[in-house]
């Protein structure tokens, strides 16, 4: 019969002596011992075997009584490493991915609750035994003890219950020394993957404040605001310039609701004038030529019991301010040629990059929908009064890189990050994702810490919008280039020209980032034709491969 206990001294020399002569004497044989101490006390823990049975069991407390410097004992039901083992026992059970770890020859010192089911083995029957016993196809794992490092390598796996696919990252394990005592091979499942890249890269549907990356306090205390009014149906304004997340905040609220009904995003400086009311309102078939002859629901109708936002506010017309401002007096929609109402429950979210205040002095928006719209101001600040944000920033884009193209970035350069502080961003935190995917791909330095296949961003791949400039050919045609430099105008220009100089300079911009024409023209806000004749117009070639398609 085994025992445990946890015995408590005041700390001296020869403890663990003393306790095993005694224990020896009364026929007791040590199984295990751990002794921990503190500044002026010692704790040993003890397990041992009962093989002579010379001590009844009352009487095995008072065995180490005579023991110096013996404070007490007490029974345990199990020992530090042993706990300590189970807890990590219970962790590796309960991962999703599959974990094995081998020792420098080869056997099997852990294997999880996942891989022993895709294995189809048991645990404590392989345990202590060479991982070649379980019949992989590949043995990965064991070019780590050589020191190999494998990333993200594809494999399958055939039992019983039919394939199992999944990604394989095998590593060495290295004492304090750095000697290799064994390896460890974690296998995610293929169909985890996919669900996990799906929700990365899937356009944002169902946003909530944890996607709102930042610890700056002025970034926290928008998010405050806007987590305690999202439960309710007040109006809400966000005010920030271009770039700074307003719809992402939008979305979150929208989320955070609870509201059963759709998110409806409408740019109000897309729509044309002649458009905005009935893209809004709807119409009853025959309001105007061209329309449909069954009518059409509007986007508040659209939103009914959802949340429609409405992006860019200060371009709407005076005229269509005025039916909006109705709408939200009188909850209830017109549509364009009909007379009757139609009662909405609609949580109303707008935004702008502009002063309202200004323009409601200036007279072109209306002073009254200023105050309805309102009641609950949230100022979401520029990336330049929150810097500290960049390098927590820098690291979400560029997991979301690593998952959705494979990018690695082993670091970035404290030159490139000091150029990416420095900089004034005035395209916010949208700015800052396109400048540090850029940088990835033009990045061409790679880590020297072993991490195969890693990149480095140094200083030479952070360019900012002002340093990609087109450059001219012989034949005079306006070629797209990454070139560092600096777009300057020219004081013996006219405006004219200045003008075109720079909508050049936007349009090579735009088409630098894109990957076909047509998301360039989106982007531009004109359409797919207009920009391939701006292009001809401004004789701009491409020196890369694009698709003018979808």
């Amino acid at each position: 019969m085994s025992y445990k206990f946890k015995l408590r001294f005041k700390d001296r020399m020869g403890i663990v002596a003393d306790i095993s002569t005694i224990l020896a004497k009364s026929g007791f044989n040590i199984v295990s011992m751990e002794v921990d101490r503190t500044i002026d006390e010692t704790y040993v823990y003890t397990e041992i075997e009962d093989i002579e049975h010379k001590i009844d069991h009352k009487n095995l407390f008072h065995i180490f009584d005579n023991i110096e410097s013996f404070i007490e004992v007490q029974a345990i039901e199990t020992l530090p490493q042993e706990e300590k083992a189970n807890r990590f026992k219970v962790v590796l059970d309960n991962m999703s991915d599959g974990v094995v770890s081998i020792d420098k020859n080869g056997n099997i010192t852990t294997i999880n609750r996942v891989a022993a089911q895709v294995f189809r083995c048991s645990a404590d029957k392989v345990t202590g035994s060479s991982i070649k016993n379980l019949d992989l196809p590949h043995y990965e794992i064991l070019k780590s003890l050589k020191g190999e490092k494998i990333d993200n390598l594809k494999q399958n796996f055939i039992n019983s219950e039919g394939r199992y696919q999944y990604i394989s990252t095998c590593k060495p394990i290295r004492d304090s020394s750095g000697r290799i005592i064994g390896a460890v091979e974690i296998a995610k499942e293929m169909q985890e993957i996919k669900k996990l890249a799906q929700s990365i890269s899937m356009e944002m549907e169902s946003i909530s404040f944890s996607d709102i990356i930042g610890a700056n306090q002025t970034i926290k205390d928008a998010i405050s605001i806007a987590q305690r009014i999202a439960p309710t149906d007040i109006t809400v304004s966000l005010y920030g310039t271009s770039g700074t997340g307003k719809e992402l905040f939008a979305k979150a609220i929208h989320t955070a609701s609870g509201r059963k009904g759709e998110y409806v995003p409408v740019n109000c400086a897309a729509l044309p004038e002649q458009l905005l009311e009935s893209e809004l309102f709807g119409y009853v078939g025959g309001s105007f030529t061209g329309g449909r002859k069954e009518g059409k629901q509007g986007l508040f109708e659209a939103a009914v019991d959802g949340t429609i936002f409405l992006d860019e506010i200060a371009e709407m017309p005076l005229g269509s301010q005025a039916k909006l401002l109705r709408l939200i007096q009188e909850r209830a929609v017109r549509r364009v040629g009909s007379a009757k109402e139609i009662t909405i429950n609609t949580r109303i979210i707008t935004a702008t990059n502009r002063n309202l205040q200004e323009l409601v002095k200036d007279n072109r928006f209306r002073e009254d929908l200023y105050y309805r719209i309102n009641v609950i101001p949230i100022h979401i600040p520029p990336l330049r009064e929150r810097k500290d944000d960049i390098p927590i920033l820098l690291e979400h884009f560029l997991f979301q890189l690593l998952i959705r193209l494979g990018k690695k970035i082993s670091h970035i350069t404290p030159a490139a990050m000091g150029k990416l502080i420095a900089y004034g961003w005035p395209g916010n935190v949208r700015e800052l994702k396109n400048v540090i995917e850029r940088a990835v791909f033009l990045s061409n330095s790679s880590s020297s810490n072993g991490d195969e296949g890693a990149k480095v961003v140094d200083v030479d791949s952070v360019l900012f919008n002002h340093e990609l400039t087109p450059y001219q050919n012989q034949k005079g045609e306006m070629v797209v280039n990454l070139e560092a430099s600096e777009i300057n105008f020219s004081k013996n220009l006219s405006l004219k020209d200045n003008v075109a100089k720079f909508e050049k300079s936007v349009i090579v911009d735009a088409l630098n980032r894109k990957k076909t024409i047509r998301q360039a023209a989106k982007e531009l806000q004109i359409s797919h034709p207009a920009l391939l004749k701006k292009m001809e117009k401004y004789c701009i070639k491409l020196n890369r491969a694009i698709s003018v398609q979808e």
